[in-house]
């Protein structure tokens, strides 16, 4: 069985900046995959190339086991780009753009599955709009609507839910989580980190065109386990001098705390005493992935 997604060696350069460097991974069919990093780390370049939209230096591309340049048609049959730009012909309605893109890739007969399409993604009641007439959350439904049409069995989602409302985010899930569910293998790239840390199973972070993590969600965040953070409500003064460097953040009288190890907790709550302030409230997080994310990205800055 091949792998949904294979990157081997991919490397891209635009001028004198290194967009790749190296990157390889794959991503085995059936995945709710999460690739992270900063602005300019390289993912859209990444998915551009995945697409056939840009084309690498060196390095090679495979969508369930077809090279993305020397089997291009059978590569773009078998994967469903959503990109983060609005990209759209002004002159057709909803559905006509649908029939369109159903066109593109030979199929004839599609109605019931555009309909479908239309009503898992609340596009129903402008299906006989024109693409112009729409609001900037409805097009970016379209747009995915248009990655959907000829069912490819790879899903990519560039920054899909990026400057949309709650409703369509919630919409969107549902219906790509219910894909997921039947097989399809998705590619999510997001700066909302929680919903990577609900939908995706397996993550990527791209930092400078290298991959400097590749893992589980859950091996990801267990080995940031023994990093809290303590969130406590003082009175009666000011944090300790003694804490200033563990702080992460204050906000009136709420301090959020870095804890290195759970045993440090013991340590702050004697400084706290010593200096006779009386603890208000307070309470120990876990790691999330965007603690997870930032520690990486900061770890690998230290070491380059």
């Amino acid at each position: 069985m091949p792998d949904a997604i294979s990157f081997r060696s991919i490397r891209k350069q635009f001028g004198s900046l290194r967009a790749l460097d190296g990157v390889e991974f794959t991503i085995q069919e059936g995945e709710f995959f999460a690739l992270l990093g900063p602005n300019g780390a390289g993912k859209t370049t990444l998915i551009s190339i995945l697409g056939g939209l840009t084309k690498p230096d060196s390095g090679k591309a495979e969508v369930m086991g077809f090279d993305v340049q020397t089997h291009y048609r059978e590569a773009r049959r078998n994967v469903g780009i959503v990109p983060q730009e609005l990209v759209f012909d002004p002159f057709f309605t909803v559905r006509e753009t649908l029939k369109f893109q159903s066109g593109y890739f030979g199929l004839r007969n599609n109605q019931n599955w555009i309909d479908e399409i239309l009503e898992n993604l609340g596009l129903e009641d402008k299906a006989d709009t024109n693409m112009r007439a729409l609001s900037g959350g409805m097009k970016r439904r379209v747009m995915v609507a248009q990655a959907l049409v000829h069912r490819p069995p790879v899903i990519v989602l560039d920054e899909p839910t990026a400057g949309v409302d709650v409703e369509l985010r919630q919409t969107l899930w549902d219906f790509i989580k219910r894909l997921n569910e039947k097989g399809h293998t998705i590619v999510l790239t997001t700066h909302y980190l929680e919903e990577a840390e609900v939908l995706c199973n397996r993550i990527a972070m791209l930092r400078q065109g290298k991959v400097i993590a590749l893992d589980t969600k859950d091996n990801l965040l267990s080995e940031h386990q023994s990093v809290r953070s303590l969130n406590i409500r003082l009175s009666g003064g000011n944090l300790p001098r003694g804490l200033h460097n563990k702080l992460i953040s204050k906000q009136h009288d709420q301090y959020q705390i870095r804890l290195s190890s759970p045993e440090e907790l013991e340590w702050v709550l004697a400084e706290i005493r010593v200096a006779g302030l009386q603890i208000l409230d307070m309470g120990l997080d876990k790691p999330d992935l965007e603690q997870v994310f930032v520690a990486t990205m900061r770890r690998h800055d230290a070491h380059a």
